[in-house]
């Protein structure tokens, strides 16, 4: 028992535990809809779009969490710029700006002093380093999460499956789909000092697609994602406080590793099946 104990004995680790759960829970309702929409590709160019926006922030004493927002409002509107001027899909602006911010970030950073620590704590977090601000700012981001999943579920489940129906039910659809994005961005810019944000996609889409293989209905695999996104932030901070590895990284690798666990024992499940029948 001392050896699941041990690591939260300590107000810092106890911080990190409560403010990497509340990051898994936000993340774990956000994800539902990218898993079921298809929409990780476009999560994962939005993650690497914050980090010039959190440069910015870094090099010229401003708060992160705005660098952060309006890097990711650039992204999402140089996405769009593309889509609508040109005849490349929308998964050609994502791939051109996931390229050019990442870039652009590491530029800019590199123009600090600190150049290695600040690089290393953008992009991979810092678990132990959660500060009481971080987690009133998380609690935020799960209340705010929660509310704007409970107000749009329709229009986003909807969404999710038909945009064209979506439209004949007018859901708006343009407006689920705006506000889904908005969700997205504030799961990634609340969440990065915790998990790092190059390691927030592992409880972004780990955990959902995790309890899709589990459960079918939408509210089933949020609760059983978050279930699973609080478990992975606990046993990652154990097993890195035990290990001596990075807390953050750690925690983004354990639901991955619970994907695949779901996933082999269901395939050997369905393979046994005709020889039972």
């Amino acid at each position: 028992m001392d050896w699941l104990t041990a690591p939260f004995e300590l107000a810092f680790q106890q911080r990190a535990l409560l403010g990497g759960s509340l990051a898994a829970i936000a993340l774990a309702v956000i994800g539902t809809w990218v898993v079921i929409r298809g929409m990780t590709f476009l999560g994962d160019a939005l993650i690497h779009g914050v980090v010039p926006g959190i440069a910015l922030a870094v090099l010229l004493d401003f708060n992160v969490l705005i660098g952060a927002a309006i890097a990711a409002a650039v992204m999402i509107g140089g996405i769009g710029l593309v889509h609508r001027q040109t005849a490349f899909s929308e998964d050609t602006g994502i791939g051109l700006l996931f390229v050019g911010m990442l870039g652009l970030g590491v530029i800019l950073i590199s123009r600090s002093d600190s150049y290695t620590g600040d690089l290393t704590s953008i992009l991979f977090g810092d678990a132990l380093g959660v500060s009481t601000g971080d987690l009133a700012v998380l609690a935020v981001v799960v209340a705010v999460t929660l509310v704007v999943s409970a107000l749009f579920y329709r229009a986003f489940l909807v969404l999710a499956f038909n945009e064209e129906k979506a439209q004949m039910l007018g859901l708006r659809p343009r407006l689920a789909h705006g506000v889904m994005l908005g969700l997205i961005t504030l799961g990634i810019v609340g969440s990065f000092q915790t998990v790092g944000t190059l390691l927030v996609l592992g409880l972004l889409v780990g955990p959902p697609a995790t309890a899709s293989l589990l459960v079918q209905r939408v509210p089933a695999i949020m609760a059983v994602a978050a279930g699973i996104g609080v478990f992975s932030v606990a046993s990652g901070l154990v097993i890195s406080y035990h290990a001596d590895t990075s807390g953050s990284a750690t925690m983004a690798v354990v639901p991955i590793a619970l994907f695949f666990v779901v996933l082999a024992v269901q395939s050997v499940r369905r393979g046994r099946s005709p020889a039972e029948g």
